[in-house]
């Protein structure tokens, strides 16, 4: 009667394991959904990031045509990688405002002048307050922003040139 006992740690693992290896058969989510898409963007004003940039704010948003919002630091690696491209959003007429994030003003003049200047504006989130309000959860971090200063996509990660058909196809979307 007792045997069953030494029989139930092996049943334990034999079913967990089967557990396992239904989840690794299923196909993986790669959507991440942003609880800020359709919300507006909250309230805020920053400090310019550095001499010689303006800061920015909530009503820099408003008005106007679409523009993106990049979430970004000088000490990011995918920053980096993600220059180029914002370069050329930049030249296909997108106005980009950049949020860095816990950086210091010397470091951001020494980024930009490394790897390009795409922002209109750059505002100086030095405890990340602006950073979690708007739903993000790390660098860099880029959204579309409508002229009524409404989220309209949030895009996770590093922008690869592949991405930047998508972004101009979205702010086109948030034109209309």
């Amino acid at each position: 009667m007792k045997r069953w006992y030494v029989w139930a740690p092996l049943g334990l693992f034999v079913f967990f394991l089967g557990l396992a290896g239904y989840q690794l058969t299923q196909p993986k989510d790669e959507l991440i959904r942003s609880a800020m898409i359709g919300k507006p963007l909250p309230e805020f004003a920053l400090e310019p990031a550095m001499p010689g940039v303006l800061g920015t704010s909530r009503s820099d948003f408003v008005g106007g045509q679409p523009r993106l919002l990049n979430v970004w630091a000088s000490w990011c690696l995918p920053c980096i990688a993600e220059a180029p491209q914002l370069e050329a959003l930049k030249e296909n007429g997108v106005e980009i405002i950049g949020v860095a994030i816990r950086d210091k003003p010397e470091d951001v003049a020494q980024f930009l002048s490394r790897y390009g200047n795409p922002y209109s504006r750059i505002g100086a989130d030095e405890i990340s307050a602006i950073q979690f309000e708007l739903g993000s959860s790390g660098v860099p971090e880029t959204y579309v922003i409508d002229a009524n200063g409404v989220i309209q996509y949030q895009h996770i990660g590093d922008i690869r040139a592949e991405h930047v058909p998508m972004l101009m196809e979205r702010l086109q979307e948030a034109a209309r």
